[in-house]
């Protein structure tokens, strides 16, 4: 099994979502994050002052899938969340060696 952590745009959400769903994918974590990478924030002013945005929104989607599936959900992800400039975030991969589920104990697959 492998974790899929990805921070997308906000407004990429829905075009994700449906292509997740669209490859049968709907068990997910969705949470609003903002986080800074390499591209400075955009300047504002408040009251007269200019002030640097450092954080900038995102979406971050967690899921964890078969191994079968992770190759489909990252090229949809790619796909759909893409916008070709800088800020396009970033897909983290990791290995989940196990998964309990809290209500029943089922372990592994079965709690999935």
């Amino acid at each position: 099994m492998t974790k899929v952590e990805a921070v997308i745009l906000p407004n990429k959400m829905d075009a994700v979502k449906e292509a997740l769903f669209h490859l049968g994918i709907g068990g997910m974590t969705v949470s609003h994050v903002n986080g800074h990478g390499r591209q400075d924030g955009p300047v504002g002013i408040y009251r007269g002052a200019e002030y640097r945005m450092d954080f900038l929104p995102g979406i971050k989607i967690e899921m964890v899938l078969l191994d079968d599936q992770v190759e489909d959900a990252v090229d949809a992800i790619v796909e759909n969340a893409a916008t070709g400039n800088i800020g396009d975030v970033k897909i983290f991969l990791s290995r989940i060696d196990d998964i309990i589920r809290i209500r029943n104990r089922q372990r592994g697959v079965a709690a999935l």
